[in-house]
């Protein structure tokens, strides 16, 4: 903590958070906000929790408080958007093509998994869709099967969380879905793939997927 900052009374640590986060207009981690209000990373967790759950309770905000694993973020409610498309000028929509819905569903509630996996549920080639949506952060890459050429495993990310208005994956609706096969383990499947919980925050660039990766 600088020197030059005052120490905060307890009761002003969660105003001093909104306000970090307000002017952030980022996720911004625990550990940080620990260094700049004096406290330890997991006292700073414990009270964001517990501020987000009394935030998060009043019905007549615009904003949400999100907690996830490592760091914390306000972002607006979906149902406001409209009236902020129309009040910043933003005509161009990122929302997600239903392909990626798709490949996001069969991550989230399965993870990690190979993209073999995925284009078996699908029954088509998922490469294009899988790219994009590393490209956009909301999938990662965090290690390979030991398997013959040795696949890469994909997995959600915060952003993920983030752009969902969750958070944690536990906060997904409860469905009966097959499980990821085990090391070397091939699993035919034949399901419906979940519905998605709509996006509270719309994603910078639309989705146009590729035809050739469908066909």
């Amino acid at each position: 903590m600088d020197n030059n900052i005052e120490k905060l009374d307890i009761k002003d640590v969660e105003s001093a958070i909104e306000a970090i986060l307000f002017a952030a207009g980022h996720p911004v981690t625990y550990e940080k906000l620990g260094e700049v209000l004096d406290l330890f990373e997991a006292q700073v967790k414990k009270k964001v929790k517990d501020f987000a759950e009394k935030y998060n309770a009043d019905k007549s905000r615009g904003i949400m408080l999100l907690a996830f694993e490592n760091s914390c973020q306000l972002c607006t409610k979906e149902r406001f958007l409209p009236y902020i498309k129309e009040t910043l000028g933003i005509r161009r929509g990122g929302n997600l093509s239903n392909s990626s819905l798709e490949v996001l569903a069969i991550i989230a509630y399965n993870e990690p998994v190979t993209r073999a996996f995925i284009d078996t549920v699908r029954k088509v080639d998922s490469a294009y869709v899988v790219n994009s949506l590393c490209e956009k952060n909301l999938i990662e890459a965090c290690g390979r099967l030991d398997v013959p050429g040795r696949p890469n495993l994909y997995r959600t990310t915060p952003t993920f969380l983030r752009c969902f208005g969750i958070d944690s994956l536990e906060q997904l609706p409860y469905i009966d879905i097959p499980r990821a096969p085990a090391e070397g383990e091939i699993i035919p499947l034949d399901i419906v793939i979940p519905e998605v919980p709509s996006t509270e925050n719309e994603l910078p660039n639309s989705d146009t997927e590729s035809p050739k990766s469908e066909e």
